[in-house]
């Protein structure tokens, strides 16, 4: 995979962990059939993720440890670990999974799973 790639996706996913809009409109990079495992052992969908998106910032996450694999044509896994500082001092990580495809002229995330380390 190119590097510049690998790096548009790493930037999606810090973006959508973070909340930021610079990514465009909340869920503009959610595909209509998203679903996610969530690291609270719940199941969400493309509507619960982009209420989520809207919502405030929180402490910001890091992710370490990206990767990708190319799945099919247009279609990459990428696997990372985020972390979590709250203002606390506690720090929440778990390992993360997304599937992207490009559809409609930009990436959009089909897949999520979120595990609590």
């Amino acid at each position: 995979m190119s590097a510049a790639r690998r790096a548009e996706l790493l930037r999606l996913e810090l973006e959508l962990a973070n909340r930021s809009r610079t990514a465009g409109e909340p869920g503009a990079h959610i595909a209509a059939e998203f679903v996610e495992f969530g690291s609270s052992g719940r199941t969400h969908t493309r509507a619960d993720v982009v209420a989520w998106l809207a919502g405030p910032p929180e402490e910001p996450f890091t992710l370490t440890e990206f990767r990708d694999r190319e799945l099919a044509p247009d279609v990459v896994l990428v696997t990372y670990r985020a972390e979590r500082r709250t203002s606390e001092g506690t720090v929440h990580s778990s390992m993360r999974s997304s599937i992207w495809k490009w559809s409609e002229s930009r990436w959009q995330m089909v897949f999520h799973q979120g595990t609590a380390t």
